[in-house]
């Protein structure tokens, strides 16, 4: 099971905002060229976005889907990419002080032929997928200049 963590200089609410918005995915998220909310209640239990993923002239697309969420501190997601099935993508967010926020990300296949073919190798691949998207998601979240309340609205 591939789990990284990012400490993020920014309070839990201003972390989950970016994770709240779908606009936002293909911003931080490693992999697809973009995405788009198929639904509007984002990240509401149930709700989907779609991805495409590009390399060179090929493209495939996927849906990823919200399995679970605690406004504010977690989000569990059910990513699906029809040639290799699905995976399951946990954030947890946890205050660390006053100001900062640990991230800390687990994810692993589900279904199909990705976790039939886990192995080390792939497992050590997800580890630089998590690296690059926390990372992605601290630079994001850390010079966001939008104002967003304890409650994870975010506001010009």
């Amino acid at each position: 099971m591939a789990v990284h963590h990012q400490l993020i200089r920014r309070p839990t609410y201003a972390v989950w905002a970016v994770l709240a918005d779908p606009a936002c995915y293909g911003e931080w998220v490693v992999g697809p060229s973009e995405s788009v909310p198929l639904d509007r209640t984002w990240p509401a239990v149930g709700s989907r976005l779609g991805y495409t993923v590009r390399l060179g002239p090929w493209s495939v697309d996927g849906v990823t889907t919200v399995r679970h969420q605690e406004s504010g501190s977690e989000l569990e997601l059910e990513a699906s990419f029809k040639p290799l099935g699905t995976a399951r993508i946990f954030l947890q967010l946890r205050p660390w002080g006053e100001e900062e926020t640990l991230v800390i990300c687990d994810e692993h296949p589900l279904r199909g032929l990705g976790g039939t073919l886990h192995n080390a190798g792939s497992e050590a691949l997800l580890l630089l997928r998590h690296r690059g998207m926390l990372s992605r998601l601290a630079r994001l979240v850390e010079q966001d200049p939008v104002e967003q309340d304890h409650a994870g609205a975010r506001h010009a």
